[in-house]
């Protein structure tokens, strides 16, 4: 089965949802033949009819290939080869930035652990899932530092902390672990992954590890079966950010959780950070994926300082 395959490289589970479900359109679109059989021409028109028919993005479409080149090489042991099809390049679009002012705007109208989350977002240019699965032993308020375990692409970094955020922090780190108490009462704990629970089967009783944000509710996990509490959805940010943007009258623009890294890393470089060490923050592997904030600027800077430090 191809679940077990994906799973057992390590993928993160939105991969394997994402891989499952585009195999399962490919074998649709190939009338329910078997992939060992169907020819590999069908790759290139399953392709072509996503781009010609459905319309989706380049982006997509790659999602697409990449799941069923999983399916044939990795599952199958079928080389594709040359299919005779060429992805169309994607124009590169400059991200969304709010300005300073847009920023404190939006943060005005938010409160407690929202206001918090979006701070981690902007002030230590996180990615949403980062900021929702840190720990309290993510967090170093004598260096004013966060650990960034197991992000995008598997990395781990170190990015700075806004030392005001520290009395917040404190709170809501004293809450977490009040929290991990009561459920440790009843024999349950934090989510952990099963490599990490076989290495520290009693990790979900230590403080070290509750989450900074855990969620309302007890749940399932998905890979063991256990009951466990999970950090917050993302769709909760998603909510209250789109809430928050409606009441700063923020009406011409599309503001996301991501809205909010794009602009820690911009405005970072308009302080005086120089590319290298915003590189490093966000953990990008390339510098040039970093350099595309210097075409919102219009020009290089060198520097480094948080930029929730000025709001």
């Amino acid at each position: 089965m191809p679940l077990h395959n994906i799973r057992m490289r390590g993928y993160s589970l939105s991969t394997e949802k994402t891989y499952l479900l585009w195999i399962r359109r490919f074998i649709h679109f190939s009338g329910n033949e078997h992939p060992s059989t169907v020819p590999l021409s069908r790759i290139s028109a399953y392709l072509t009819y996503l781009a010609m028919q459905r319309q989706v993005s380049i982006n997509t479409q790659k999602t697409a290939l990449n799941a069923i080149a999983f399916l044939f090489e990795k599952f199958l042991k079928r080389e594709m080869g040359d299919l005779g099809f060429k992805l169309a390049s994607k124009q590169q679009a400059l991200p969304s930035v709010l300005s300073v002012e847009e920023v404190r705007s939006v943060l005005m109208h938010l409160e407690g652990r929202n206001k918090l989350i979006l701070q981690l977002l902007y002030g230590s240019g996180l990615r949403v899932g980062e900021c929702l699965r840190l720990r309290v032993q993510d967090i170093n308020l004598d260096r004013f530092a966060l650990n960034i375990y197991d992000g995008k692409g598997r990395k781990d970094r170190q990015t700075l902390l806004s030392p005001k955020l520290k009395t917040d922090l404190e709170a809501l780190i004293a809450a977490g672990i009040e929290i991990q108490h009561k459920d440790n009462v009843h024999g349950v704990g934090c989510s952990m992954s099963p490599a990490l629970t076989r290495k520290y089967p009693n990790a979900f009783k230590s403080e070290a590890w509750a989450y900074i944000f855990p969620s309302s509710k007890l749940c399932q996990h998905p890979l063991t079966g256990e009951i466990c509490r999970h950090h917050l959805h993302p769709t909760v940010v998603r909510k209250f950010i789109s809430e928050a943007v409606r009441s700063a009258e923020l009406k011409q623009r599309r503001v996301t959780a991501h809205t909010f890294r794009h602009s820690f890393a911009t405005h970072m470089l308009a302080s005086g950070a120089d590319l290298r060490t915003v590189q490093e923050l966000l953990g990008h592997n390339d510098v040039s994926t970093t350099q595309i904030y210097t075409h919102v600027l219009g020009r290089h800077y060198a520097g480094t300082s948080s930029p929730l430090d000025s709001i």
